[in-house]
């Protein structure tokens, strides 16, 4: 999966479907443990969901004789560049070191990014003009908001490179989900088949939610071993089988 290449859109779908909690659950049965990115929430609730490749730019420490004011009259600046070619339908991954005491970008950049198609934008570091991003209809995830602008703190250099973004390493093309809850890297090499198996588990997992709900006990429900309730599960699916378009 590269910048040129879309995900297939039954992927795209039951990847929308499942929660990132359900996705570290089946990227550790893979053997994966790292992929959660820690401390990055959405601005928004209402604007949370998405799942997109990523497209990544990379921070370096800012020094004070390369970073004025004037350098984004420089129309080859990684970050403005960054901005006008991510590719429609990715998402925006911003390595900045963790850094929040300035802004990885504002909302002026974040609207562009919208604008032209864009997915998400993501950064380990803070957004300033964070109220205007809020009330986007657009995912923005980040640590905490930052008013001083970039400049103060971080140089861009790289562009769809490897990158670390919240703890977890992001490779251009990696398939990233978001929730109320964060986001979830997934290595777009196993994308499609961590798409399949969590739909499937979300499905079993609705069903596990309606059982606890009507009373019942976790043993031999959660995990499913008692001969008797995979009996009851499987006649659930059969009836259920129109709420998952996507098997």
């Amino acid at each position: 999966m590269t910048t040129s290449t879309a995900m297939n859109t039954t992927s795209h779908a039951r990847l929308m479907a499942a929660s990132t909690a359900t996705l570290t659950t089946v990227l550790f049965k893979r053997g994966l443990r790292n992929v959660f990115m820690q401390g990055l929430l959405p601005l928004s609730q209402a604007a949370a969901r998405f799942v997109a490749p990523a497209y990544t730019l990379r921070y370096i420490p800012a020094r004070e004789d390369l970073d004025p004011l004037k350098v984004f009259e420089d129309r080859r600046h990684p970050q403005r560049v960054a901005v006008e070619e991510c590719p429609v339908g990715f998402v925006l991954v911003m390595d900045s070191r963790g850094d929040a005491s300035a802004a990885s970008s504002g909302n002026l950049l974040v609207t562009r990014l919208m604008k032209r198609g864009c997915a998400a934008v993501v950064t380990d570091g803070g957004f300033r003009d964070t109220p205007e991003i809020a009330a986007l209809p657009f995912p923005a995830y980040h640590q905490r908001p930052s008013a001083p602008t970039n400049l103060i703190r971080h140089h861009a250099v790289d562009l769809n490179q490897p990158i670390a973004c919240g703890g977890v390493a992001v490779y251009p093309g990696d398939v990233l989900v978001g929730d109320g809850e964060g986001i979830v890297v997934i290595p777009h090499e196993i994308a499609d088949a961590v798409a399949e198996e969590s739909y499937r588990q979300t499905m079993y997992e609705d069903w596990v939610s309606e059982r606890i709900f009507a009373g019942e006990g976790l043993f031999g429900l959660y995990p499913l071993l008692d001969e008797d309730k995979k009996l009851a599960y499987a006649t659930w699916c059969e009836a259920n089988i129109a709420r998952y378009p996507h098997l």
